[in-house]
């Protein structure tokens, strides 16, 4: 493989660090040809895109993810450094989405695998069971120019093995909201001084992971569901000088959200808000300050923001955020943002070959699927040093008519940036050199950087 395009270099140098020199020669071979490798995501695959199925050592490349030393957390805070540097205007909050997917995978070695609900088939009244891998993903909500619109940039993803899991082997199960919780006092030591945003859905609306977030000296903000029926009291009232007893965690009792849905005394606001499309919605929202609280657990203060529709065209619903001073305007328009993070989790399996690959041993496990995610937010950032502030150019069809890029123009672009560099072996001899006539290859290419 010769010199990577200097755009692409300029992304990669810094994480070279977490590797020895060899073992980065063949990360960067394994990168490129995952890039460029239409279909599975598997190291053979990868190999052969880039004419290389005839090195014998193929068993290095193997090795990357089964064996060499180098450490998937390590490149995480890399990642997400470049990804707030090229998005994230200084000051402005850093927005992360947290959500767990379920990769399915069968096979009898891989050990961390379980049977979970599969959210993309099952229904309220249709309950579908999934074999597979559960991952928790960090991603950075931002704003990507050229895109012309909010992006999940995954920078942080780990394994959440199953309960059986550890269980036979004689650990403690840590649940999503501990996985989570985990993840986010990580991520306010990767940025300290940054003001922190975490938008999540109701699987980590969890007491401790709240307060854990909300009692840092800089604390992470934390928005989720709330339920209508969650326990919420006033403060706990001043304690007097010299009152005996441990200190009092709550004040009186809030009515539940339920009842001041139903109550003709609740003060409603409409609203404009970005919906889930981008496109401006008229909502109904009530909010005001509470304390959350569940015996044996601490203490939250929130604010609490209580959503209907005026058309009826969705049940009502509540928020919740752990910084009181945020607006509920701008509380709906963060929450919504985490729809992305569902996207990106589509986009990397159609495009990137999530659920393709076939390691089983253990490491090899733990490294892939991170690292596919991961590449997701490396060929955005590949695209951004590209196109240095100019558009990025729109597959259109007769049929199909595309008004803003996706993430398959993204992949598209830097597939032939890497096709313009002698990436591929090319033999000296003349003739083996066949001659293709330009327009050809103009359709040939474009082909190929869109095969999915």
């Amino acid at each position: 493989m010769c010199d990577l395009p200097m755009e692409i270099i300029r992304v990669l140098s810094p994480f070279a660090p977490v590797f020895s020199p060899r073992v980065w020669a063949w990360a960067t071979t394994l990168l490129v040809g995952a890039i460029l490798a239409p279909g599975p995501r598997t190291v053979a695959a990868a190999l052969r895109v880039l004419g290389l199925q005839a090195d014998r050592p193929f068993g290095n490349y193997h090795r990357v993810l089964n064996r060499a030393r180098w450490s998937s957390r390590a490149l995480s805070p890399i990642l997400l450094r470049l990804l707030v540097r090229a998005f994230v205007a200084a000051g402005a909050a850093v927005i992360v989405g947290l959500d767990d997917s379920i990769e399915r995978r069968r096979g009898a070695k891989i050990a961390a695998k379980g049977i979970y609900r599969d959210p993309v088939r099952s229904s309220k009244e249709h309950f579908v069971k999934a074999s597979g891998l559960r991952w928790v993903s960090l991603q950075l909500l931002a704003a990507v120019p050229w895109a012309q619109r909010v992006w999940a940039l995954p920078f942080f993803t780990v394994l959440a093995p199953s309960e059986r899991y550890h269980q036979e082997r004689g650990r403690r199960h840590k649940t999503l909201p501990d996985w989570g919780r985990q993840m986010l006092l990580q991520l306010r030591r990767w940025l300290p001084e940054r003001y922190l945003v975490a938008v999540a859905d109701s699987t980590y609306a969890a007491l401790d992971l709240l307060a854990a977030c909300a009692r840092l000296s800089n604390p992470v903000v934390v928005i989720t569901r709330l339920r209508l029926d969650a326990a919420l009291y006033d403060p706990a009232p001043a304690r007097p000088p010299g009152t005996v007893g441990r200190p009092r965690k709550k004040g009186p009792r809030q009515p539940t959200l339920a009842e001041r849905l139903q109550d003709p005394r609740t003060a409603w606001e409409r609203l404009q808000v970005r919906w889930y499309d981008g496109s401006p919605r008229a909502i109904e929202v009530a909010t005001s300050t509470a304390v959350w609280y569940h015996s044996g657990l601490p203490p939250v203060p929130i604010r609490w923001v209580l959503i209907r529709d005026p058309e009826g065209q969705f049940d009502p619903q509540a928020l919740l955020c752990t910084d009181l001073a945020v607006s509920a305007q701008q509380i709906v328009e963060w929450f919504v943002l985490r729809w992305q993070l569902e996207v990106t989790f589509q986009e990397a399996r159609a495009h990137l070959g999530v659920e393709t690959q076939r390691q089983w041993s253990d490491l090899a496990i733990q490294r892939t699927t991170p690292a596919l995610l991961g590449l997701f937010s490396l060929v955005t950032l590949f695209a951004h040093e590209l196109l240095q502030g100019q558009a990025l150019p729109v597959r259109q069809a007769a049929w199909y008519t595309k008004p803003l890029p996706t993430f398959v123009d993204t992949l598209a672009l830097v597939r032939r940036e890497l096709w313009a560099v002698p990436v591929f072996s090319l033999s000296p001899k003349s003739a083996d050199m066949v001659e293709t006539p330009r327009s050809l290859w103009d359709r040939m290419t474009d082909a190929l950087a869109y095969a999915a």
